[in-house]
């Protein structure tokens, strides 16, 4: 038996029905839910694990997949039904990254059929998330973003939106604290990866895992622009620790921004003056493909 979570905006989708009624022909147990605002995810997966429903299925993006993440958390370690995904969001980041399929079909006989792993959490404050995390200009990108121009050109917005925000934006000051690292100044970006990529498609941390107890850290700090080109160079270097861009693993981390400043996490906007991201490891168990590049140890 499986319980489907599915995003509102994507109710009338006709090859998710189709999908759907397949599988329910198959013999499978396929139960829907359809919701209509924020925290309705959070609601159907305390349902699903009241009645005792072993495995949910949460249909969108990386906001749903966030959510759904939330809401499993908010439950005792042995009541967390395992947890699929249905790539239907505009940018699916973290789907994309984790090789997950796109077409309904597929997407669901590997949510009813796949087997489940466990997989890592990361903590922040009082939050969770499963992929990105980031502030300053990454942030504001995400935050920024009209949602019709999303809905337009899909992840390509939030590249047209850089560019854009990138002629205006000034950076913030702040520190980055933890263990044997510290990092305080103007800081254009800071990203506490458990997954690969965000911003729709933007490669982050290529040898991240969400199995190895472990957060990849990213910091650009402020340059001149006489330097654009070394900055560029850096970031693409994802191996090494620049004079600009500045990478580390660590389990826990400590971001204190000078002023208060947005945090996006998984495509979900939080402010605070200050935030403890701390990486749960195997906190909930979640469907993925065999050989998924997302996972260290292997699903099998």
């Amino acid at each position: 038996m499986i319980r489907v979570i599915l995003n509102g905006k994507r109710a009338l989708d006709e090859a998710f029905r189709d999908a759907v009624m397949q599988l329910r022909s198959e013999g499978f147990n396929v139960e829907v839910r359809v919701t209509w605002e924020y925290g309705d995810i959070i609601r159907f997966v305390k349902e699903a694990a009241e009645e005792g429903v072993p495995r949910v299925a949460v249909a969108g993006g990386d906001g749903s997949i966030n959510e759904a993440a939330n809401g499993l958390m908010a439950l005792e370690e042995e009541n967390r039904p395992e947890l699929a995904i249905l790539p239907m969001g505009t940018a699916n980041d973290f789907a994309t990254a984790a090789d997950l399929p796109i077409l309904p079909l597929e997407a669901l006989r590997l949510a009813v059929e796949g087997r489940a792993s466990g997989v890592d959490v990361v903590q922040a404050n009082e939050r969770y998330f499963i992929n990105v995390a980031s502030s300053g200009f990454g942030a504001q990108i995400v935050a920024d973003t009209p949602t019709s121009l999303k809905n337009f050109l899909g992840g390509g917005a939030y590249t047209l939106s850089a560019v854009i925000k990138a002629l205006n934006y000034t950076s913030h000051e702040g520190r980055l604290v933890a263990d044997n690292v510290e990092i305080e100044g103007r800081l254009i970006a800071s990203v506490v990866c458990n997954g690969r990529q965000a911003g729709g498609g933007q490669m982050l941390a290529p040898y991240a895992y969400i199995d190895d107890g472990l957060l990849d850290i990213v910091v650009i700090l402020e340059f001149p622009m006489t330097d654009l080109g070394e900055v560029i160079a850096e970031l693409f270097d994802y191996e090494h620790s620049g004079m600009y861009v500045r990478r580390f693993q660590k389990r826990w981390v400590e971001s204190i921004p000078f002023q208060k400043t947005s945090v996006n996490l998984d495509g979900e906007p939080y402010e605070a003056e200050k935030i403890r991201f701390e990486v749960l490891p195997s906190a909930i168990t979640m469907v993925l493909p065999k050989y998924c590049p997302l996972l260290k140890k292997g699903t099998f």
